[in-house]
């Protein structure tokens, strides 16, 4: 069961003052036919990922706005010509249907699927059952690709260095007169990412619990990496309360492995979460699934929002 989250819409969010904080313009106008390397991302982790090994040399454009849903996102006829205009497409295969039917269909040379330079896991749900439980996952938020794949593999540092690597290869091969400075601008993304990963191992290695609650379950890959539990919530509609028994059930979940915090996003509506809390006695923080960088986020890039959802997970987990 596909259950798609209630956030902000791009409109809403513009209404708002949610402005972009990433140096990649989302305007058509200024996507194609520079005289640099121009590149269309199909979201922030692409773009950012395009951003950083391309420097100065590319011209860097994302086909979703700040604040707007990225697995919801519609390609208009302005953004089909955007993509046709580009030497590049950046993307992750599954993750947005739209745009991978719209990268099919164009003509563009180099067409870079993320999901191809790693390895995809399925993580269903990231949830998990105790004895004589119910197996909730049927409820849970799925994002997965069609062969049941999770797509959130740039909240894995180790992966996401993978993705820079294959990214940065395919830059070189298709630009090749500043194939120096990309494998260079490589090499130090992920010399950043390794060093993002060392401070997670790290920081989460001595922890009174490992298992957190979320109303997103994206967190899957982080969690396999660093021993931890993801258990997602969502499937209860962010609009309206849980019911009694699932509340008593993540009590009583809480109370076995120590959960302390509920986790939200800063676009979705805290209203759920903070019910949870206050039902089942838990405190509610915030844990980015990065799929975008707006006004509301902790961190002005991708390194500083980890940064961020690295400390809000010693908290809830009590690390030591």
């Amino acid at each position: 069961m596909n259950v798609r989250r209630r956030l902000i819409p791009a409109a809403a969010a513009a209404s708002l003052g949610l402005g972009a904080l990433t140096a990649c313009s989302s305007d058509s106008a200024a996507s194609g036919n520079t005289d640099k390397f121009d590149v269309v991302a199909s979201f922030y982790p692409m773009a950012f990922l395009a951003e950083q090994i391309g420097g100065a040399h590319a011209n860097v454009t994302s086909l979703t706005e700040p604040g707007q849903e990225p697995h919801d996102l519609e390609i208009s006829t302005k953004q089909r010509a955007q993509l046709e205009g580009a030497d590049a497409a950046l993307y992750l295969k599954g993750l947005q249907p739209a745009v991978d039917e719209a990268v099919g269909q164009t003509g563009i040379k180099t067409k870079i699927d993320a999901a191809g330079l790693t390895h995809l896991e399925d993580h269903g749900t990231g949830g998990h059952t105790h004895e004589g439980e119910e197996d909730h996952s049927e409820e849970g938020h799925s994002e997965e690709d069609e062969h049941g794949r999770d797509p959130h593999v740039w909240l894995d540092p180790v992966k996401y260095a993978e993705i820079a690597q294959g990214v940065g290869k395919a830059f070189e091969k298709a630009d090749p007169d500043h194939a120096a400075d990309y494998k260079k601008n490589t090499e130090a993304l992920v010399t950043k990412l390794k060093s993002l990963d060392g401070d997670f191992e790290n920081g989460l290695k001595n922890t009174k619990s490992k298992v957190f609650f979320t109303n997103h379950a994206a967190f899957g890959y982080l969690a396999e990496r660093y021993g931890l539990t993801q258990e997602a919530i969502s499937g209860v509609d962010p609009d309206s309360e849980p019911s009694g028994a699932r509340v008593r059930e993540l009590q009583q979940e809480a109370k076995a492995d120590g959960v302390t915090t509920v986790f939200y996003e800063t676009l979705v509506s805290d209203k759920t979460a903070k019910t949870l809390a206050r039902d089942a006695n838990l405190k509610t923080d915030v844990l980015d699934p990065l799929e975008g960088i707006t006004d509301t986020s902790r961190g002005d890039d991708y390194f500083q929002v980890m940064e961020s959802n690295l400390k809000a997970l010693q908290a809830a987990l009590g690390a030591k």
